[in-house]
């Protein structure tokens, strides 16, 4: 995923230019805010815009930080479309890595490692991990540049520790300085009395410990640009505020950033939403003028809780990738950013195939279309070619029926279903078959059971075998799938007398199709499964029904 400043165009990747003003989808809708907000700042029109994406890296990366850079690249690209790509962005990516470690996360190596350096700056504590990193905010940091850098994202990095230390806050914190009483005066309201008494937005870094401080000032100097305070071992201090010596509390923080650096856009989780309107404030006293807002909504784990760094729950980015392509997860992200989602690796298979029909659909859209579609903001417009005989769900089903240890035996499959197919010409299915075999072996191999066919089921297999038989050699997935209706249809278990097939006899209860995944899959879903049949083959599921009738699956 790349900016469109970095493409001649991305309109030619459309050819109807009112589509692309009248584009209804929510990059779009806030690119198009963005524009009327320029609109109204004086030179707003000649500036260079800037994006802004944070990051707290008090712990591991994960996928919502992933995705506060994806969407914000959405929305970056939807603008540059809209503007011509005539307007210069940026896209800093901000490590908030001078704050305290105030807690030991649980998902590190050696918390007891840790524990001394509590409360020192995360570029100060020591790294538990290892591979050369000097810190624990270093680590973390490379982290998430690593990731992001594989996926292509045109952005910067900045560190806290290295603004504030090379000066690049300075005349705002000198301005903070000046205008603390006004700055006292939005906090101080949203705080409760105990915390009102001994509250500063400076947060003094100790001159003796290297802890970062939460204590009261006794004086801020503003024509000196110094604070006071008491440090930890009672001794009187006097900092400068400059040249980072001192940070300032998160809130403040934020509105500091947001005035020094001029940002224009910047997207946050819900739990920062009441905390906005303290933000803008404090970048209105700064001279700065408040950015515009993005509030999605927060991903929850399997058990319905918060994603957090520190616990390490939910999905790593890592672990995404290690089932998946970075196409589906940006995919996940791009849908619905406001509406709750759960997080657990579950959703990987559906993202997939949800992914690769987007992809699928793409070229038969027209502008319009496109523009709505998922896999044109994923790829800044430019989509690639779809070659997929066949879905990630199905995939895996070959996997799990096959036992396929390597993605040779799927290609087999793969070639005598679709004649002509290879590993060449068809990257993305090739991909996906890596990404299938790990996802079968770590979370379906481990859960799969068959169960025996009881009498009705093992009549309606010995059917279903004959029937099979009875198909030409290559019969196509249709026609498999309509024999296997015809064996359910005569079953009265399986018969459905609220529906009417074509052939103006009874429909047919899910419960048939849920008795041969059961059965011959071991599994409590599976495929559309006159292809799955077509794709593994007439003989080799003849052969499986035999098993399933002997007893050999199940007591396997």
């Amino acid at each position: 995923m790349t900016s469109a400043a970095a493409e001649l165009s991305a309109l030619s990747a459309v050819s109807d230019a009112k589509a692309i003003q009248d584009a209804k989808a929510w990059p779009f809708e806030e690119a198009r805010r963005l524009i009327q907000r320029l609109d109204k700042l004086p030179g707003g029109n000649d500036k260079t815009v800037i994006f802004e994406t944070g990051y707290g890296p008090s712990g591991l990366p994960h996928i919502g930080t992933f995705g506060e850079v994806a969407r914000t690249t959405m929305v970056r690209h939807a603008f540059e479309v809209l503007t011509g790509g005539k307007r210069k962005t940026r896209l800093i990516c901000f490590s908030d890595d001078m704050d305290g470690m105030r807690k030991i996360p649980d998902n590190v190596p050696d918390k007891a490692f840790l524990e001394p350096h509590l409360h020192k700056p995360l570029t100060v504590v020591p790294n538990p991990f290892g591979g050369g990193y000097k810190s624990f905010g270093d680590h973390n940091n490379a982290m998430l540049r690593r990731f992001l850098d594989t996926f292509g994202f045109d952005y910067e990095f900045a560190s806290a520790t290295d603004y504030y230390k090379a000066g690049k806050f300075d005349d705002v914190l000198l301005r903070a300085a000046a205008r603390y009483d006004q700055i006292m005066d939005v906090m101080l309201p949203t705080l409760g009395a105990e915390r009102q008494a001994t509250y500063s937005p400076f947060l003094p870094v100790s001159p003796t410990s290297g802890r970062v401080l939460y204590v009261p000032m006794k004086k801020v100097d503003a024509k000196a640009g110094t604070i006071t305070f008491n440090d930890e071992d009672g001794s009187e201090v006097t900092l400068p505020v400059t040249g980072g010596r001192v940070k300032l509390q998160w809130k403040p923080d934020f509105g500091m950033r947001w005035a020094a650096l001029g940002i224009d856009f910047e997207m946050f989780g819900k739990d920062h939403q009441t905390n906005a309107v303290i933000y803008d404030k404090i970048c209105e006293i700064l001279d700065g003028v408040a950015p515009q807002h993005y509030v999605y909504e927060l991903f929850l784990d399997e058990q319905g809780q918060k994603i957090s760094k520190s616990k390490g729950n939910g999905i790593t980015i890592d672990q995404w990738l290690t089932y998946a392509s970075p196409e589906s997860l940006a995919l996940y992200m791009f849908q619905k950013p406001r509406s709750a989602k759960k997080l657990h690796f579950d959703v990987i298979p559906r993202a997939v195939d949800e992914y690769l029909q987007f992809l699928t659909a793409f070229p038969k859209q027209d502008a319009k279309q496109q523009l709505d579609n998922p896999v044109w903001h994923i790829h800044s417009g430019h989509p690639p070619k779809a070659e997929l005989p066949i879905s990630f769900g199905l995939l895996l089903n070959l996997v799990s029926v096959s036992n396929a240890e390597n993605k040779d035996v799927l290609w087999g499959f793969v070639g005598r279903y679709s004649p002509g197919a290879t590993p060449q010409d068809n990257p993305i299915l090739d991909r996906l078959s890596d990404y299938a075999i790990r996802y079968f072996n770590d979370f379906v191999r481990p859960t799969k059971k068959y169960r025996a066919p009881d009498e009705v089921e093992q009549s309606a297999l010995e059917a279903l075998d004959a029937a099979l038989s009875g198909l030409p050699a290559g019969a196509t997935a249709d026609v498999i799938q309509n024999a296997i209706l015809d064996v359910g249809r005569a079953v009265p278990r399986y018969q459905d007398l609220t529906k009417t097939s074509p052939q103006g006899g009874p429909g047919v209860k899910l419960d048939w199709f849920q008795a041969i995944y059961e059965v011959l899959l071991g599994l409590e879903r599976g495929p559309r499964l006159g292809t799955f049949v077509a794709l593994y083959g007439i003989p080799e599921t003849r052969a499986l029904i035999a098993k399933a009738r002997t007893g050999q699956l199940s007591a396997a």
